[in-house]
């Protein structure tokens, strides 16, 4: 199945309209996701984010937004407490007969949010304040978050972060005939999936012996869903909230370094990227700071091995995708899934380079 065409802006427009009874003024695209429809939708006193839920990565529509209702519920009754100042989340607006989704005539799941003013999004992180303020975001998620027991929450996406199951569906892939021999790119990616298959259980493994327990964690924290505060500079906010789901906050945190800490960005060529361990060492800080007093024994002794194992994940993701004839991530033309799992492993191989000196950073910071 291939990712759902971008819907036109005069169906975007109709959606919208289900939303408000002023008539929107503006709709344009918003954002750069791979999976969900993006818009921002302006009225004569109004904006909000409307997004069409892609269906086929999201099977349940309504889970995804009951999950949503219970964290901003969460994060709205502790608006008071010192962790929450300042943090803002997106709130769902009903539809004009009160539900929180509209199902359009096509089968289209749509849903709309409150836009968070006087607050931007990074294509890259300049400063070192910059880099502890994504930690911040993070660790200020999980505090917040960390009360709502994870079995209240519906899992919208089984398998999300489970490793081992994504290299089954990768030598699933890999296994099927190819018409034409693998070109070099290609078999440098297979090698280095295949010097790497002991390790990619680690985790769950972990989890299935008790040492690491499920907790509430964000699903996709990258560094372009982390909103600042245009006049402080501060992180005011995580959005994109369609993969909150019970969890390991190893994923979150390994995701999120995986995202900030290549400075040369996912696009770049493979030469370029790269494990910045100034960045990382900015982010743990500021996410230390905020998760010091939730983190047991146990969550930090896994720390390096969730920074190894997100961008190789993400990586075998792309690769399998590829294999697969790019079925789930959005591409403009063949051979970009591939490029990318390429730029994840480069990645992944720069960690495994420092791995002395990044556990020697853990040590001293937690």
């Amino acid at each position: 199945m291939n990712a759902p065409d971008l819907p036109d802006l005069k169906q975007a427009a109709r959606a919208a309209g289900q939303f408000s009874d002023e008539p929107a003024l503006g709709v344009g695209s918003l954002g750069r996701g791979l999976i969900n429809d993006t818009f921002l939708v302006s009225g004569a006193a109004y904006r909000f984010v409307l997004q069409r839920i892609n269906h086929r990565v999201f099977p349940d529509p309504a889970a995804v937004m009951a999950n949503l209702r219970i964290l901003t519920d969460q994060v709205r009754q502790h608006q008071s407490d010192p962790a929450a100042r300042g943090w803002r989340l997106p709130e769902i607006i009903r539809t004009r007969t009160g539900e929180d989704l509209h199902r359009d005539g096509e089968g289209g799941y749509w849903r709309a949010l409150s836009f968070i003013e006087g607050a931007r999004g990074l294509e890259s992180l300049e400063t070192e304040f910059q880099a502890e303020q994504v930690g911040h975001a993070l660790g200020r998620f999980h505090a917040l978050a960390g009360s709502i027991p994870a079995a209240a929450l519906s899992d919208t996406l089984p398998g999300f972060h489970i490793a081992p199951g994504y290299l089954a569906r990768f030598d699933e892939a890999a296994a099927r005939p190819r018409p034409e021999p693998d070109p070099a790119d290609l078999r440098e990616a297979l090698a280095f999936v295949a010097a790497r298959r002991a390790g990619i259980a680690v985790l769950e493994e972990a989890k299935a012996r008790g040492e690491l327990r499920m907790r509430v964690i964000h699903g996709d924290p990258k560094l372009d869903n982390v909103l600042f505060d245009e006049a402080t500079g501060r992180a005011v906010s995580l959005i994109d909230l369609d993969t909150v789901k019970p969890g390991l906050i190893h994923y979150d945190l390994g995701d999120c370094l995986r995202s900030c800490c290549n400075r040369a960005g996912e696009t770049a060529g493979t030469v370029e990227a790269r494990f910045d361990l100034d960045v990382c060492h900015a982010i743990l800080r500021g996410y230390l700071g905020e998760a010091r007093a939730f983190l047991t024994a146990a969550d930090r002794d896994y720390l390096y091995d969730a920074i190894r194992l997100l961008p190789f994940e993400l990586g075998l993701r792309f690769l399998t995708d590829h294999l697969a004839g790019d079925v789930y991530f959005k591409v403009e033309e063949r051979g970009q899934n591939l490029h990318r799992a390429r730029v994840q492993f480069r990645l992944a191989g720069s960690v495994e380079g420092q791995r002395t000196t990044l556990q020697r950073m853990l040590s001293r910071l937690s």
